[in-house]
This record gives C-alpha cells, structure tokens and sequence, in this order.
C-alpha cells in the first residue's frame, strides 16, 4: 500500500486564519504533517494556494483552496533479509524493538548488509520516512555493539514527528553500562561534544567549541573494581556516554574505542569474555507521534551483559 501521506490534499483556508502565515495554518489545519515537512514542500514547489506556487513567508488567503502534494518517498536500495527481530510494539505508525549487540542498524562503508535496515524490510516492505533511502524509517541509533530499545517509523508522518522530538530532547532515554572505577554517586556531565583533534573516528567532551551534551550519572551498584551505573540523557550526541564516562577517567568496560588496557585480571576477563561495551539501552519513553498516547518501554540487559556484572558482583558490597 502506498503511504497515505503522499496522497494530494485540499484544503480551504478559514475566515479566521486570513493573513496569518500559510506554513502556520497549515501545520494547524493538518496535523498528519509536520511543519518541518510543509515548509520543505513549499521550498520544492509542491505547495499551491489559489492555483499559485507559495513561499515560506506567503500569507494564507480567506476562501482560498490549498493544494499539498507531498514529496514521494526516496527509492530504496536496502534488500529485505530474514534476521530475526525482538518486536517490544508496533502498530502502523512505529515500531518498538530490543536491538541485539553486534546488529548494525543501516547499511554503510564495511556494513552493505546484515543491518537492522534489512531485517526492517523483511519484516515491513514499506516502512517510510527519511530522505536517505539506505536509512528509511531510522530515526537515531545505537552504536553496533551497544544492545537496547529502539523506536522506528513506519510512516513518513511519523518519522518526522520522532526526528522532531529526537531534536527537542523530548524522550525518556536511560542506559545502563558497567563501568571503570568509582564515579560520584550521582553525577551531571554538561560539556561541548565535538570531534577528536586527532582521531577522527572518535569525540570528545573536552573540546572548546562544539554541541550541547548532558548525561546524567547514578550509581546502582558498586562491583569488582566497577560499578553498574545508570545515564539519563537529556541530549543524545554521538558516543556520549561513552565519551562522558571516559572522559571523567570512568570508561565503559570492554569499550575497544575509548577504553584503555586493564591490569585488573577478573576485569579483565569479564571484559573480555563480553567482547563489547558493557551498554545497554535500557528505558525508551515517548508520546506517541499521532495519537499522543504515552509511551514506555523497558528491558533487561541481554545474557552477555548479566554474565559479566554476575562475574564483578561483590560478595560482600561493604
């Protein structure tokens, strides 16, 4: 079925919305479109009012009909392939899942295949939303070998609702990790995020210039040499946590890109018998994109995880 989003609409402009502007009432008069996306087609020449093409700054005219003709979604060029899902919800909007460590979410340079992107298109053929056609629906990401909850549009309508949010900071995100030494009991990191001078595959939150980033730390239970800790995000940067928490001298066990050698033999061993980050995506909340009905969604860190925070449990925490 094609997306009922790219279907024309008409509409008449309102005796009381005369002289406001058009973007405004329409976003207001048709809420299955974000603003984002109305002001976007009016940049493409996709919006008419009274048979002529209209700008950002257009007037909306008393009595006047508005044609809206969405832009198509992008072609894609992801190939369905069966890999198995842990589907937490979904309904014909979004869907809700427990991604596995070691599942890349879209296809890019080294990954072609084998994605999240793929088993997506197995599952829905039709998923929309987003310009890039290797990443339809994707709204964030975790990292490749970082396991938790994830929501995913199905509908280009809520795909630009979710990036909107995402954009906002307004989500319910906390992850649970198991990292080095003792940080504070509880703790806010506020800093710049930006790229590493000299590494470019890696951030840093010790940067001069760059974006917003705060996470906010709790302890949950102290460990060998480690503690299992708690993050809320209040913004969602590239690597964060991770950067936040090495940072600050704390790095995520078995991070291979911000950690460093541990001397420790039983950290060692839970680390490397984990083979990854210990970082887990544990809490998703959110309003869902068209109905406004809240949403949360919360899961338990998967066998790798729990074998080494059961190896690193302290027999006596005093």
């Amino acid at each position: 079925m094609p997306d009922p989003a790219s279907a024309p609409t008409l509409i008449t402009v309102p005796e009381s919305d005369d002289g406001e502007r058009l973007d405004r009432v329409l976003a207001r008069i048709c809420p299955q479109f974000s603003r984002s996306a109305l002001q976007r087609w009016i940049d493409q020449g996709r919006i008419e009012q009274a048979g002529e093409r209209v700008s950002r700054k257009t007037k909306a005219l008393a009595g006047a009909e508005v044609r809206i003709e969405p832009a198509p979604p992008e072609p894609m060029s992801a190939e369905p392939q069966p890999i198995p899902l842990d589907i937490l919800y979904e309904d014909a909007d979004l869907l809700v899942l427990d991604k596995a460590a070691g599942l890349v979410v879209h296809p890019a340079p080294g990954h072609p295949d084998r994605t999240l992107v793929n088993a997506l298109l197995h599952h829905h053929a039709e998923i929309q939303g987003g310009a890039d056609p290797l990443r339809p629906g994707i709204v964030h990401r975790l990292d490749k070998d970082t396991s938790g909850v994830m929501v995913v549009a199905k509908s280009t309508v809520a795909h630009e609702r979710l990036v909107e949010m995402f954009q906002a900071h307004a989500l319910e995100r906390a992850y649970l990790a198991i990292v080095r030494g003792r940080p504070p009991e509880a703790v806010t990191y506020e800093t710049l995020h930006a790229r590493h001078p000299s590494n470019r595959k890696k951030f840093t939150s010790t940067a001069s210039r760059g974006k917003r980033a705060v996470t906010h730390l709790e302890t949950v239970e102290l460990l060998h040499g480690s503690t299992l800790v708690r993050c809320r995000l209040e913004t969602g940067r590239t690597h964060q946590i991770r950067v936040h928490l090495a940072d600050a001298g704390h790095p995520v066990l078995g991070d291979p890109l911000y950690g460093r050698s541990v001397g420790d033999p039983l950290l060692r061993r839970a680390s490397i018998e984990l083979g990854r980050q210990a970082l887990h995506a544990a809490v998703l909340g959110f309003d869902h994109p068209l109905t406004g009905e809240p949403l949360r969604f919360e899961t338990a860190p998967p066998p790798d995880f729990t074998r080494a925070l059961e190896a690193l449990r302290l027999s006596d925490p005093a």
